[in-house]
């Protein structure tokens, strides 16, 4: 029998627990589910959380993997004691939270909608304010990952121009797809409605800085529900005050939840989220932890596997 150790906020475990219990049976999967402070010299796997209490992997020489419970994976990756492989979360549930929060926002943004919304006040302003047909509408997603990439496929299919640039080249169905360094001038310079979906590493840090977000088209939204890190708040804050930003609309910060004296809470052209684009849900995160404990037993590769040198 498999001891499974649950490393994850104790609050979290009456959700957890059924639905792991199932997933890890249907799996067929001999497992006993454990809570810290058990033996760490008897767990075989570890379902991990960033809040969770364990940070420090040292004595779990037995452990063949950590099995992360967020898609991001930078709060863990650099972690000194993490000698087991690591693999992050990617789930049918929390993937369909991002792309309905994605999609909604950019249709949101395409048809103008926080604009009616402001002006109930009785006065019939059809003209100039009737929005273009999606295929007229340049919509860009940086980041073509598991998320990003379904994504910018769900926003094709509702007719929009959609280019997606990643650090390495994609090929996605009905989306143009670029890389490199040039290819991201040229997608920022085309975007309309900006989606960034990449991960938190060095490369990516302030990627929509003073200089990148002056390539944008004027006006141009910026949707962000990948990682706080991707933008120089200084920087946005300065275009969107002189217009070259029109909106903003933020699912994610650098420091959560972002502090009640943020100048985002009271900017006029930003909307905040608390960080509900993708949640993880314990249904469908079980059977992903299930499948790749059932894959590491049968000796065949892992789903999501974290190439650590890249950092996600």
């Amino acid at each position: 029998m498999l001891t499974v150790l649950f490393a994850d906020r104790i609050e979290n475990w009456p959700a957890y627990e059924p639905a792991l219990t199932t997933a890890l049976a249907e799996a067929g999967i001999d497992a006993k589910l454990v809570l810290p402070p058990a033996d760490p010299a008897t767990v075989d796997y570890i379902v991990y959380s960033p809040r969770g209490p364990v940070q420090d992997f040292t004595a779990y020489t037995r452990a063949k993997a950590v099995l992360n419970l967020w898609a991001g994976v930078e709060r863990v990756v650099g972690n000194p004691t993490l000698t087991q492989p690591l693999c992050r979360m990617v789930d049918e549930g929390l993937e369909r939270g991002m792309v309905e929060w994605v999609t909604g926002h950019a249709l949101r943004a395409h048809l103008n909608i926080d604009f009616f919304l402001s002006h109930q006040d009785g006065v019939w302003r059809q003209e100039g304010n009737v929005p273009p047909l999606a295929r007229d509408r340049s919509v860009v997603v940086l980041g073509l990952g598991a998320l990003g990439g379904a994504c910018a496929q769900t926003l094709a299919g509702l007719g929009f121009q959609v280019t997606g640039w990643s650090r390495t080249q994609k090929t996605l169905p009905g989306v143009t797809c670029l890389s490199g360094a040039e290819g991201l001038r040229a997608a920022l310079s085309r975007a309309e409605i900006l989606v960034t979906v990449l991960p938190n590493t060095p490369e990516t840090t302030d990627l929509l800085n003073t200089e990148t977000l002056a390539l944008l088209p004027k006006g141009a939204v910026i949707l962000n529900p990948g990682r706080g890190n991707l933008i120089d708040d200084d920087a946005l804050l300065a275009a969107l005050d002189a217009g070259q930003i029109g909106h903003a609309t933020l699912d994610v910060f650098r420091v959560e939840p972002l502090p009640p004296e943020h100048p985002y809470w009271a900017h006029p052209k930003v909307t905040v989220t608390p960080h509900i684009a993708a949640e993880t849900r314990p249904a469908s995160a079980a059977r992903v932890i299930a499948e790749n404990i059932r894959r590491f037993e049968a000796g065949e590769v892992p789903l999501h596997l974290v190439d650590r040198s890249r950092g996600y």
